[in-house]
């Protein structure tokens, strides 16, 4: 048994380490939206359920016939899933590809295509992952049936310990080689699995004696502790969604205090799968001596779910132990683990009173499960979080496990129920009390800004706080911008170096709308791109003429991940300005840096056009790999430094950046222009300001040379988004000043 351990221990670890990657490549095929980013979830979610389900079915209505030992189907499986992370990239490219081709205008049909694509892409291959279950089930009770009626929550439990190795390791290997690099280990591992399953299904099939059943006979057993009970499968639905769709809850919750990097990300899910983890260690240990739960348990679950509006109440800060260092880590566990532990005790328990060691049965339960964790991110980030916020969300998802907890005589099998004692009643109305108690005397996030207006939609939360300059736009928690005559140089500088009048501007990343107001102040059409509903909304709040400036027939705001725009619009551009959401290291930021980006943009900038492009510092090898990205990419290129540590403008073009003075810039402005420039302001007139910055023009040769080996950035080697390992290497600071539009 200890083999089939090994065996899900690597699958979850491939599982996980498939997802991550799969997941990304296909934002940078097809956007970085959160419709996107669901529809390949879900995708991945319902190909291991169908898998699950069908093999299931098969093994039940043909296992009697099967003469292939199980160990040899589940190394067959294991060998699919390896050529899929070879396979898999490639269908995405030819997606993409077939998307270009057809030329397609609407979101609504960009989105029913490419979700159908991604749906052929990745189904079948998860489907495969999603068999190994119910294969290695059978297996087990080919050659070791007393252990097959718990089968699957030892699997389950393998399985989840791999997945939580499964969420780091990819950290690590995307660092040293790339995404693709990832996904070929990833393959040699799952190549490595299906030769180990062969070579014990070749040492088992020799240790048999000629008496033995044939090796593809299923052994017949009895299903000691099988439950009919459906409820048990109405349990496994609501569990899988309520773990899914607080996931999503818990990465708005805890961005404010983890932040926005991929570690951060990858914090939240090693930390649940390694709760899930306990958990069932737990229920394996308590299975060899209970028959059946409690209703205390469900009343738990309850409680737990609301747990983290106490771990994530602003007040918390004012406290002296919060003052440490790994606080933030403490915050996380002590608003998830609990839950996570009780989600991995019951959904075993509740798989194994079902199925019995079946694997007919045990697949379809699993499939019900997954089913829930298919629609919990659904309801949770297109209908809760957008009309109720995190707050309700999480007591809404708890609502129905603290009924279940104060029914009495709750159980998920009622032929093994026994009578719950008054005592046991009571401790259930007390936890449940409590846990209303604490839904009214925590305070969320937003509570600590007396001046705020806060907006949800389906991508984010977004608060605008502060008075006069000290306005702030808040992302989920994160500071994104402040009001600062940085952004308004994003605008007027490229404009001011064309070589004629500007026709037209886009600016990708709205902001609070500096940048798109100063391209507006030229006099001509600009259009705005940003991916958070919410945020364009907020342009009043920043700049008193913004609802009048959004009414402009030169005014136009497309709601869209700005790389996509990009690649779906004909239109070309004078002047494109790009200002990526601070910090330089969060998640997803590196696909508006990259190689594979820049060729998209020079495709819209008209001849002489120029791109503008911000880098808020970052440490030398980001530095290097934008700079170096940049210079493969267009012929042209300056480079102008506000400061020490205030960031770079890249001015990159086709043709040659003119050299001009200030005082020339300055002519080439409008008046209106000119007085947006000047609106807040550095220096006193605004030939200083332009000069300000030509007096710090630097190279790209210069930044290339910090760091001479580092690669450019490409969508495989995101170099600013995986700095752990050099950060190890050679301690210093990975972040940077603040960013702003």
């Amino acid at each position: 048994m200890g083999w089939f351990f090994l065996f899900f221990f690597l699958s979850g670890l491939c599982s996980i380490l498939y997802e991550i990657v799969w997941l990304r490549l296909s934002m940078a095929q097809f956007g970085v939206t959160s419709a996107l980013v669901s529809i390949v979830l879900s995708m991945f979610m319902a190909g291991l359920g169908l898998g699950s389900w069908g093999s299931g079915r098969l093994i039940r209505k043909h296992g009697d016939q099967l003469r292939i030992p199980a160990l040899r189907l589940y190394a067959l499986l294991e060998l699919l899933i390896g050529v899929s992370a070879l396979v898999v990239p490639r269908q995405l490219l030819w997606g993409r590809a077939i998307l270009e081709h057809a030329g397609l205008s609407s979101s609504g049909a960009y989105y029913l295509v490419s979700g159908a694509w991604i749906a052929l892409t990745l189904v079948p291959w998860c489907a495969c992952m999603g068999a190994t279950i119910p294969v290695a089930m059978l297996a087990i009770r080919q050659g070791f049936a007393g252990d097959s009626p718990r089968s699957f929550s030892y699997l389950y439990l393998a399985n989840v310990v791999g997945a939580a190795a499964g969420s780091i390791a990819p950290l690590f290997l995307i660092e040293l080689y790339g995404f693709h690099g990832t996904l070929r280990i990833g393959a040699a591992l799952n190549a490595v699995l299906a030769g180990m399953a062969i070579a014990l299904s070749l040492r088992l099939s020799a240790a048999k004696t000629a008496a033995a059943a044939s090796p593809g006979m299923v052994v017949p057993i009895s299903l000691p502790g099988s439950s009919r009970d459906r409820r048990a499968l109405l349990l496994l639905f609501a569990t899988g969604l309520t773990s899914m769709a607080l996931e999503l809850v818990w990465i708005r919750q805890f961005t404010p205090y983890l932040g926005t990097m991929v570690y951060a990300f990858a914090s939240i899910l090693g930390l649940y799968l390694a709760s899930t983890f306990i958990g069932s260690q737990i229920y394996r240990r308590w299975c060899k001596t209970h028959k059946q739960e409690g209703q205390l348990l469900w009343v738990l679950i309850g409680l737990f779910a609301i747990l983290p509006l106490l771990a994530v109440d602003p007040r918390i800060q004012s406290l002296p132990f919060s003052q440490v260092s790994i606080w933030p880590l403490l915050r996380l566990a002590i608003g998830i683990v609990p839950f996570s532990a009780a989600l991995g005790f019951v959904t075993p328990m509740l798989v194994d009173r079902w199925s019995g060691g079946d694997p007919d049965r045990a697949g379809s339960a699993y499939a019900v499960n997954v089913v829930g964790c298919i629609l919990g991110p659904l309801l949770s980030g297109f209908l809760l979080l957008p009309w109720i916020g995190e707050r309700w969300a999480s007591c809404l998802f708890a609502l129905p496990w603290l009924l279940i907890g104060c029914w009495p005589g709750w159980s998920s099998d009622r032929q093994a129920a026994s009578p719950v004692g008054p005592a046991q009643n009571q401790l259930s109305y007390v936890v449940a009390l409590a846990a209303v108690v604490l839904i009214f005397i925590s305070h969320g996030f937003e509570d600590q800004f007396q001046h705020r207006q806060v907006r949800r939609d389906n991508t984010a939360t977004i608060i605008a706080t502060g008075e006069g300059m000290n306005k702030r736009l808040l992302v989920n928690g994160m500071g994104i911008t402040s009001l600062t005559p940085i952004t308004k140089m994003m605008a007027h500088l490229p404009l001011a170096f064309l070589d004629r009048p500007p026709q037209n501007a886009l600016t990708i990343c709205f902001g609070m709308g500096t940048t798109y107001r100063s391209l507006l102040s030229w006099g001509i059409p600009s259009t705005a791109v940003e991916l958070v509903p919410s945020v364009p909304r907020m342009f009043g709040y920043y700049h008193p003429d913004g609802p009048a400036l959004l009414q402009s027939p030169l005014s136009h705001v497309v709601i869209d991940d700005g790389r996509r725009y990009l690649e779906r619009t004909t239109d070309q551009f004078d002047v494109i300005t790009i200002d990526p959401p601070p910090p330089v290291e969060a998640a997803g930021s590196s696909m508006l840096y990259s190689k594979e980006f820049y060729s998209i943009i020079k495709q819209r900038l008209r001849t002489d056009g120029i791109l503008q492009q911000w880098l808020p510092d970052g440490d030398l090898q980001v530095r290097s790999a934008v700079a170096r990205a940049l210079k493969e990419s267009f012929p042209y290129v300056r480079v102008l430094q506000y400061g020490p540590s205030w960031g770079f403008h890249f001015l990159a073009s086709s043709r040659p950046i003119p050299n001009r003075t200030g005082a020339e810039l300055v002519q080439r402005m409008p008046a209106a222009a000119i007085a947006d420039m000047m609106e807040w302001k550095y220096e006193a007139t605004p030939e200083q300001e332009f000069t300000y910055l030509l007096q710090r023009e630097t190279s790209t040769g210069q930044l290339i040379a910090g760091d001479p080996l580092s690669p450019a950035m490409q969508d495989d080697r995101p170099v600013n988004e995986y700095f752990l390992l050099r950060e190890l290497r050679s301690p210093a600071p990975a972040t940077n000043a603040v960013a702003s539009r």
